[in-house]
């Protein structure tokens, strides 16, 4: 199995390519994802298409379950009839919402993502 590449191993090979006049294919793509998968505790797989695939498959993950939330919450909602004071209450109600909401998948797709690495690299 390869070794993981890291974000600084990635720079130092664009930088050894560029001082030969070339560049590292899909570098910038590739450094995002790395920054992704430094942010969430995930090895890189060592090759750009690992990566690629595996950093398609999390987030494939990760919009599922935003999804399903946002399903839920539509089903949750009850429109009453409000006032206008209400309605700026709701509202400052509905932004901190978002927030918890924004944590949650936060968390819930970094530990997804620990996971499947955690399952994948004992598959492996």
């Amino acid at each position: 199995m390869a070794e993981g590449m890291t974000i600084e191993e990635l720079r130092r090979a664009q930088e050894a390519a560029q001082a030969q006049g070339q560049n590292i294919t899909n570098y910038s793509e590739w450094e995002s994802i790395l920054v992704d998968f430094e942010t969430a505790g995930i090895q890189s797989t060592g090759s750009y298409e690992g990566d690629l695939k595996l950093h398609s498959q999390i987030m494939a993950q990760i919009d599922q379950l935003v999804e399903q939330e946002q399903i839920q919450k539509t089903q949750q909602q009850i429109q009453p009839q409000n006032k206008p004071e209400d309605k700026i209450n709701e509202q400052t109600q509905q932004d901190k919402e978002q927030v918890v909401k924004a944590n949650v998948v936060n968390a819930t797709s970094s530990t997804i993502m620990a996971n499947y690495m955690k399952y994948y690299h004992l598959l492996s």
